[in-house]
């Protein structure tokens, strides 16, 4: 292992496919190299990653980096609140700097009903020991200085939810973090390999075909965000799921002005500032189903209208680059995890905007369903079944403006 290291590459090269696998992963991001990565620490053999394009190359590498475990619900509260705990320890169990930077996660309240919510919202967390309270107008002030807070703004700043566990996190250091750590524990990682579709036998997959081949499977998880309900149809899984494109964009680097994360549902507006200076805005997703990720002049008004509302400051300050990403949403704004009706057919799905937070948890989870073949508590609540049971968990107020 020595040897593979000392030439400077963070895995190995890609080698040949093997005629068979215990756990073929589809999707190379964080929540696929994260499910190798705990199936390798499990004892697992023969696990293989496949990746379409390069690896971090969908949802993982095109995120805007935000943390926080300030849900709604209290299935949605405690999943992403174990997953934040796992992140805390990440950089040193993966022995890479993810520059995990829990800042704390503001989300702006302008109405009298706002402010109603975010207290709902802040006595759920607190019930299950998460670090949230709702603050007024002059505690935002303290908190984060440079925000206009003016009573004559165009949406004026009555109070917050204040979340100071939230945070930003390098999302390609996550991505590289677990692509290292998996391929460490024998776990191949193939990139530019594309599922083209399953070969069954009655309940069961027997057979990953692929641009390079077919090969033999015991287990098959999705993790492949936006493409998961195409996915699921070459399984014979029909999904409830839409897909959407998700813009953000950042600004040329400036000097810190920002420390804490801003989000306002209202103005419908995410931002942060990176290790690099750039401000990362973002927004909600685009209300149609598209796979065509391209962005639109329409967001870049908008967004870098109500981003001067709240901090005129950056009136100068020059736009370096924007993008878009695709987001599989599900009915009740919450994943899709665990089993399906093909039995060896495993599901990280659904996540919307916010699948990033809960990279951890999912592999750790999801680890642990492949190879107990038992459904870990934390993730019950997420079968695919809820639809079908009418046991929705609705994330949808939590999930506003995405971030």
């Amino acid at each position: 292992m020595r040897e593979i290291f000392r030439s400077g590459r963070m895995w190995r090269r890609r080698g040949d496919l093997r005629d068979s696998y215990d756990v073929v992963i589809v999707g190379g991001g964080a929540h696929g190299l994260a499910t190798a990565y705990y199936l390798g620490q499990l004892g697992v053999k023969k696990v293989a990653v496949l990746e379409k394009g390069y690896i971090g190359s969908g949802a993982a590498g095109r995120n805007t980096t935000i943390l926080r475990s300030n849900y709604k619900t209290p299935e949605g509260a405690r999943f992403y609140d174990a997953s934040i705990h796992m992140y805390e320890r990440l950089s040193q169990e993966l022995e890479f700097n993810l520059l995990f930077s829990q800042c704390g996660h503001l989300t702006l309240a302008h109405t009298d009903r706002a402010m109603f919510v975010m207290a709902n919202r802040a006595e759920v967390n607190r019930l299950h020991g998460i670090d949230s309270k709702l603050v007024d107008t002059a505690q935002v002030k303290r908190l984060c200085p440079p925000l206009n807070v003016s009573p004559d703004a165009t949406y004026p700043v009555m109070g917050a939810l204040y979340h100071p566990p939230g945070g930003i996190i390098r999302h390609d250091a996550v991505v590289w973090g677990y692509a290292r750590g998996a391929d460490r524990l024998g776990v191949e990682i193939h990139p530019y390999t594309e599922v083209t579709g399953f070969e069954r036998s009655g309940s069961r997959i027997t057979g990953v075909r692929t641009n390079r081949g077919t090969v033999r499977v015991g287990q098959v998880v999705n993790a492949t965000a936006g493409w998961s309900s195409l996915l699921g149809e070459m399984a014979g899984v029909e999904l409830p799921i839409t897909t959407h494109i998700l813009q953000a964009c950042v600004t040329e680097p400036v000097k810190p002005l920002l420390d804490v994360v801003i989000v306002s549902s209202q103005m419908h507006v995410y931002i942060s500032q990176s290790d690099r200076g750039e401000f990362v805005m973002g927004s909600e997703i685009e209300p149609w189903t598209t796979y065509r990720m391209q962005g639109t002049l329409n967001f870049l008004q908008d967004l870098t209208r109500h981003t001067l509302e709240l901090f005129p400051q950056l009136e100068h300050a020059r736009l370096l680059r924007s993008w878009a990403g695709l987001c599989d949403l599900s009915p009740d704004y919450s994943p899709i995890l665990g089993r399906t009706e093909v039995e060896n057919f495993h599901l990280s799905a659904g996540w919307g905007t916010y699948g990033f937070k809960a990279a951890p948890i999912v592999g750790r989870t999801l680890a642990d369903l492949v190879h107990t073949g038992k459904t870990p508590e934390l993730i019950a609540p997420f079968a695919l079944e809820r639809f079908y049971e009418d046991q929705l968990v609705s994330e949808l107020a939590a999930a506003a403006v995405s971030h």
